[in-house]
């Protein structure tokens, strides 16, 4: 599945799904859905409503990641409720162009090797799982 992010994301604009590829028994199977970085939450929304397009139920996806903002988890939540989140890291929030902060800055550039960011130190405190307005620390 390949989304592509909306403009002003942290705006308010949504994702939209650009390609996707499934098997036909996606409905059947237990989705563990990864994205690198929760920001707005808007690209995995999206993706979360293609998969429950093809029928697949909420209670068989997991969305895993890296590093997560609060609003991120907020609005995620809003829309479904009963996901699951898997994450290393909730940081402090959203800056005005809609990038996690702290962060690890622009994780494609990261990815890639197209920034200039020093990463000694991430900060990560351990897995987590978010359901709705809780988080639980698993050390």
């Amino acid at each position: 599945m390949l989304v592509q992010r909306g403009k002003g994301a942290h705006e308010g604009e949504g994702s939209r799904v650009l390609y996707t590829r499934l098997p036909q028994d996606i409905a059947e199977r237990k989705i563990l859905l990864l994205d690198p970085i929760l920001a707005t939450g808007n690209s995995i929304i999206a993706a979360i409503a293609k998969l429950v397009e093809f029928g697949v139920r909420m209670e068989r996806i997991v969305f895993i990641c890296l590093i997560a903002a609060p609003e991120g988890i907020r609005n995620l939540f809003s829309v479904y409720p009963t996901i699951t989140i898997v994450t290393t890291e909730v940081d402090e929030g959203l800056d005005a162009r809609g990038q996690v902060i702290p962060g690890i800055g622009n994780f494609g550039d990261r990815y890639f090797g197209t920034d200039q960011l020093d990463a000694d130190d991430l900060g990560c405190d351990g897995p987590q799982v978010a359901r709705n307005d809780s988080v639980v620390s698993m050390h």
